[in-house]
């Protein structure tokens, strides 16, 4: 069963607080009458408000401008104030300008460096290595020419190979009879046409290939040459210039008073290399190398001859003798073997000592060589013989590898010298040389 709710009293309604005495009197409210009882109806809620509505999926989403639309104008910045003139602003730099260097404190521009230049032709008065040819005389030496030891050191050398001589003359001269004695002292009187001039200047030409220089080449040679002998205290009158047609740089101190170079010497080098090659030269003359040398080489000479037509016998006997199976060889080298038995007893055994004279002469055509070089070096063209050596080594090392290619090999890698290749050799190696030279291109101190 349901309660009537339940009605709450009512309350008398306030009345405020005492009035202000000046407000105007309110009567009191009348007593309200008392009645039937009116049914109690309960106040009515106000209604909740609703949610909003949201926009559903099928919405469309409001147009946005498209790219048709401009964009709207915005107002431009103030123009900058015209500067008088007709030109335009003047650019303000963004960076501060440097500050302009005190004159205390400026620094001098860095000194340039050296340009490589090219090397000055070997004719031209600037090129290193020329020398001034215009000075006279200055003195002549008592003593123009000596011999030195390896002069003494080529003729005893030479001695064996001058008694093989004498001895091949001797049989030779048992077949003219009375007139063998004759010959025996012509031949041994022959060594002074090394010393004749109408001789010298026939082997030079004939055996040695030189000829004399043309005017031009003449004109070069002896403006050098007194350099040379003026430097040395020697009379350059007394010996004779001579020209080689080659292509190599070479020169040749030949008898008694022959000087030659090659025109490639003449024509590739400065005046001063020149002259580093003619005292070089003039150093054989001055030590008698060039005089001993012929000599040994002249008495030296029949016992060559024989040697050879000996050696060119026994090779046809030996191929004769191979035809005849091994015993024909057999018989051939105890014939040969006997031979040379009952020569090498009957002069005590000197012929021995022929195989071993080559590398004793290289030896001493070695010391030859650096004594030259040190003449040359005193004189004053130290710089200009190393130049040379150079030049020398380089030629050698290009003919070298054109050797190799000429034979196949592609230029390859270089032919290792043999021990006995270089014990044969007449001149020192390139390096040796140069190292003899250091004493005179240390500067002096």
């Amino acid at each position: 069963m349901t309660q009537p709710p339940s009605i709450p009293p009512e309350y008398p309604e306030p009345t405020g607080g005492p009035a202000h005495p000046d407000a105007a009197q309110v009567p009191p409210a009348r007593p309200p009458v008392p009645g039937p009882r009116q049914p109690h109806i309960p106040p009515q809620e106000p209604p909740y408000p609703q949610p909003p509505q949201y926009p559903t999926a099928a919405a469309q989403p409001p147009p946005y401008p498209t790219a048709a639309a401009q964009p709207p104008s915005y107002p431009t910045g103030p123009q900058p104030p015209q500067y008088p003139g007709t030109g335009p602003a003047p650019h303000y730099p963004s960076a501060p300008q440097p500050q302009p260097p005190y004159p205390h404190a400026a620094a001098a521009p860095p000194p340039p460096y050296p340009q490589t230049s090219a090397v000055p032709p070997p004719a031209s008065p600037l090129h290193p290595h020329h020398i001034d040819t215009a000075r006279g005389r200055v003195h002549v030496s008592s003593r123009q020419r000596h011999t030195d030891a390896t002069a003494f050191g080529s003729l005893l050398l030479h001695l064996p190979n001058f008694l093989c001589s004498l001895v091949v003359v001797a049989l030779v001269s048992l077949f003219l009879g009375d007139f063998g004695l004759l010959l025996i002292l012509a031949w041994l009187a022959s060594g002074a046409l090394v010393f004749h001039r109408p001789t010298e200047s026939a082997l030079a030409r004939h055996l040695l290939r030189l000829r004399y220089p043309t005017p031009q080449e003449r004109a070069t040679l002896e403006p050098v040459w007194r350099e040379v002998t003026a430097r040395a205290g020697i009379e350059g009158r007394a010996y004779e210039l001579w020209v080689e047609d080659s292509d190599s740089l070479n020169a040749v101190a030949a008898a008694g008073h022959i000087v030659g170079v090659t025109s490639f010497a003449l024509n590739r080098l400065p005046n001063g290399e020149l002259a580093a090659v003619m005292a070089h030269e003039l150093g054989h003359h001055v030590g008698g190398h060039a005089w001993s040398g012929l000599l040994g080489h002249w008495y030296a000479l029949p016992g060559r001859i024989a040697w050879r037509l000996l050696r060119t016998v026994t090779g046809f006997l030996f191929h004769v003798s191979r035809a005849f199976s091994c015993i024909g060889v057999a018989f051939f080298g105890l014939c040969v073997g006997g031979i040379a038995f009952a020569t090498i007893s009957t002069l005590y055994g000197l012929p021995l000592l022929l195989l071993g004279m080559p590398y004793a002469l290289a030896a001493v055509g070695r010391r030859s060589e650096l004594r030259a070089d040190r003449h040359a070096a005193a004189l004053g063209f130290a710089p200009m013989l190393a130049a040379v050596l150079e030049k020398l080594h380089q030629q050698e090392q290009a003919q070298e590898q054109a050797r190799l290619a000429a034979a196949g090999q592609g230029g390859g890698a270089r032919m290792k010298e043999t021990a006995a290749s270089r014990l044969l050799s007449s001149h020192p190696d390139y390096h040796t040389r140069l190292h003899h030279l250091q004493e005179y291109l240390q500067p002096a101190r």
